[in-house]
């Protein structure tokens, strides 16, 4: 649908969506803490949960990366979609319809889209029928027999041949420049800038059309026919195509029964349309990549049961490790993953071409569940008859078992870890945390060396003898300010724990709770001067809300999101805020008023800290510096009373 998407639209739609539904299933080990809710973040590698969220300001972060945002932004990023088709897809979960502002740029984007769509079909439509008419398809057709492949079975699939030359396809679909680049930009034509020409990306090769649920042409997959290189050439990824959430024969897997039971993830297309041949409909295969944990959430969408078919050598061996750490975090109770290793020499294609449908399916039925390959892989080179083998073994597969959502097959999995070891779970986890915890402490130790010295205020004060008339106390940074003392502040930080935010921030995650304040705090002029971290975020973000006081936190995240560095010190803020003790906007507003004084203090003694660094001090210089001082002293007096 063409047109633009109103901005009233996407801050009704996140405030309709909970954000914590949307984490739900995508992130593991999603559960509540506090106010929070944490879990093991899904954009990188972790064993100890840095993810969280909060349910109140439908935000999330990770400590551990940094990724961070709202609920429209983790759907962009999970399931790697545009803004827009984040948008649709939050919308169906809300049940709302997306509307469109109409504009001619809106129009000409859908346009050239579904342009893109069109080229698509048209050439796999002439692969199709080169397959059939073309004076050189003997060679293709003589491969797909020699593979056991009947011409029904190929038009199930719609296979097809694309000729030698480097101009067929250019010659059929493109009339113009526009044609050209359209072509080039659904990755069916490669633009050789150097000789400033384009040619055919597949030429001399069997075409296997890759389609999307909803049936379109969206890539293609060319096995080819004499000995070039590569075998096996695919897309590449365009508008239409992402090979790492795409699956070859999914969609006509679907088309053939609407109830599934299972899906079989096989390696090659040909196993996919051999499989299908012999009547066995629900094979699927990756497009280029190891399956991902987009795949398996898609495919236990819709399916209970999905089985991973491997070569038996060592590197289907590996290949099936691989799979299966993708699948221990995804897996959960109601549905099976199982692992079937083929004979050596042998593929799904040439094995059910040799033992039938009955034989084959008789070897998915006895296919090893997750749990048993799990430890046979684990287990098979670890000495489980000594006390130090048992201990490495433990150490390697609790911290797998841990990645996997709280279930009744994790807990299964846990028991047998006790079995097989004769150590009780509380002794085995305390082993592996206390392995964690001296990992950490080492790399806690070796970051704290590096972090220079600080200099303290007093000190550069005491660099400057003109001014010793002046009390001592008034060359001190401000120490008495809420950040030190106040019981509302935790001293919680990704960092260090013994580092606390500076007053700054907590003033900034502050507003982020009662943003409606911000207009009603005064920023001293000087302020900009200082140097404590987070002064510069806070003036932005306080002119923000006198220039928008109704902004929720959402917009300020949509608004602020073409400055990525900016958006992530928010989100890490509002993760502090959290831990506020301050109940009520009144109680929130008379921290602000105290911190006002705070503030105003800050600015003051970080212009006088200016003027003393000045090698030289004219007589506009001195007279200000005298007076800041002054009036620093009497800001101290009034204060004491």
């Amino acid at each position: 649908m063409a047109g633009r998407i109103p901005q009233h639209f996407i801050d009704d739609l996140l405030a309709r969506v909970n954000i914590i539904d949307v984490l739900d299933g995508r992130v593991q080990k999603l559960k509540r803490t506090g106010k929070n809710y944490s879990g093991l973040c899904p954009f990188h590698k972790e064993k100890t949960p840095s993810f969280t969220a909060n349910q109140e300001k439908q935000f999330y972060y990770c400590f551990g990366c940094g990724a961070g945002g709202n609920a429209l932004g983790f759907v962009m990023d999970y399931e790697n979609l545009s803004f827009p088709e984040a948008v649709e897809e939050l919308a169906k979960v809300a049940g709302m319809e997306v509307p469109r502002e109409d504009s001619p740029q809106q129009r000409e984007k859908d346009l050239q889209l579904k342009k893109i769509y069109d080229l698509l079909e048209r050439a796999s439509q002439f692969y199709e029928a080169q397959l059939r008419d073309h004076e050189n398809r003997a060679d293709a057709v003589n491969y797909l027999k020699s593979r056991g492949l009947t011409g029904q079975a190929a038009k199930a699939f719609n296979i097809g041949f694309a000729p030698s030359g480097w101009d067929n396809l250019i010659n059929l679909l493109s009339n113009n420049e526009q044609d050209l680049n359209l072509l080039e930009e659904a990755g069916m034509v490669i633009h050789n800038e150097e000789r400033d020409s384009r040619y055919d990306r597949f030429r001399n090769r069997i075409m296997f059309p890759i389609r999307d649920q909803r049936g379109r042409v969206i890539a293609f997959g060319g096995r080819v026919l004499g000995d070039d290189k590569p075998k096996y050439l695919n897309s590449p990824e365009t508008p239409t195509f992402h090979k790492s959430r795409e699956l070859y024969g999914l969609y006509e897997a679907r088309k053939h029964s609407n109830n599934l039971e299972r899906l079989i993830i096989v390696e090659g297309y040909m196993d996919v349309v051999g499989l299908a041949q012999y009547d066995i409909h629900y094979a699927v295969a990756t497009l280029g990549t190891a399956t991902t944990a987009q795949h398996l959430e898609r495919l236990f969408k819709m399916v209970p049961e999905v089985i991973f078919c491997f070569d038996g050598d060592n590197a289907g061996r590996e290949a099936a490790i691989r799979a299966l750490k993708t699948t221990l975090p995804v897996i959960e109770d109601g549905k099976e993953a199982r692992f079937l290793f083929l004979p050596e020499g042998e593929d799904p294609d040439s094995l059910v071409r040799k033992e039938g449908k009955s034989d084959f399916t008789e070897r998915l039925d006895n296919a090893l569940p997750l749990s048993e390959f799990f430890f046979k892989s684990y287990s098979e080179h670890a000495d489980l008859n000594s006390m130090d083998g048992r201990a490495r073994f433990s150490t390697e597969v609790l911290p797998a078992i841990n990645s996997m959502k709280p279930s009744l097959l994790q807990q299964m999995m846990l028991d047998r870890i006790c079995e097989l070891t004769n150590l009780s779970l509380e002794q085995i986890q305390t082993t592996v945390n206390f392995h964690q915890a001296v990992t950490s402490t080492e790399k806690t130790i070796d970051h704290s060396f590096s972090q220079p010295e600080a200099v303290s205020a007093k000190d550069q004060y005491d660099s400057y003898s003109d001014y010793d008339s002046y009390p001592a106390e008034y060359s001190e940074q401000y120490q008495e300010l809420p950040s030190s003392n106040s019981k509302h502040w935790s001293t919680r930080d990704n960092k260090s724990k013994n580092t606390e935010y500076s007053f700054a921030e907590k003033i900034t995650a502050l507003l982020l709770h009662y943003p409606q304040l911000a207009g009603d705090l005064n920023m001293p002029s000087g302020l900009e001067q200082t140097n404590e971290p987070g002064i510069q975020l806070l003036l932005q973000l306080v002119a923000y809300y006198k220039n928008s006081p109704q902004a929720t936190l959402g917009q300020l995240a949509v608004d602020w999101r073409e400055d990525p560095e900016l958006s992530a010190t928010i989100i890490q803020l509002y993760e502090i805020s959290t831990s506020l003790e301050i109940h009520s906007e009144n109680d929130a507003r008379n921290y602000l008023n105290d911190a006002q004084n705070g503030l105003l203090e800050k600015a003051l003694t970080s212009e006088i800290s200016i003027l003393q660094k000045k090698t030289q001090l004219g007589p506009e210089d001195k007279l200000r510096l005298v007076q800041k001082i002054q009036q620093l002293h009497q800001f101290k007096q009034a204060k004491k009373k």
